[in-house]
């Protein structure tokens, strides 16, 4: 069974963004399974001068059962948990989801996606996207125009 959402990571008008928030907030809820109601992948967003950074709660996961892919402004996040019993293991409790899941991020033109690094520690997945150069704020001379004032 394999789990994909999605969320938008632009930036738009303040009232979109208070819709965006809502949706994303029902979508979690009606993804989220029975057993706990957690999200397979929880993340953290944080906006910072020069990049953006994600974080993805990812315990137990092998790095190399994680793919990160960026495809058209879609950052997708995969992950695979291996069932870990043996012939003889009888579960009786089972809140841990196995199997494969995906988390869709759709990246913003200010962010520079042939730049984001990815780093996992202590299951934890850490994604650093830098913001592109024209998106950064800066300061705008201001010129005269030579001219000088008439004076009586």
């Amino acid at each position: 069974m394999e789990e994909v959402r999605g969320m938008l990571l632009t930036s738009i008008d303040p009232f979109m963004q208070e819709f965006e928030r809502q949706f994303d907030r029902i979508a979690r809820a009606a993804f989220s399974t029975a057993g706990g109601g957690q999200d397979v992948m929880p993340m953290d967003g944080i906006r910072r001068e020069d990049e953006v950074v994600l974080r993805f709660d990812l315990p137990g996961i092998d790095p190399a059962g994680i793919e990160v892919t960026v495809d058209r402004g879609v950052l997708s996040v995969g992950a695979h948990r291996e069932e870990e019993l043996t012939d003889d293991d009888r579960p009786f409790v089972r809140e841990r989801r196995m199997g494969r899941f995906t988390r869709r991020i759709y990246l913003s033109e200010h962010l520079d996606s042939e730049r984001i690094q990815a780093d996992y520690e202590n299951g934890v997945l850490t994604l650093r996207i830098p913001v592109t150069d024209t998106a950064k704020p800066r300061k705008i001379e201001v010129r005269g125009s030579g001219a000088k004032a008439i004076t009586r």
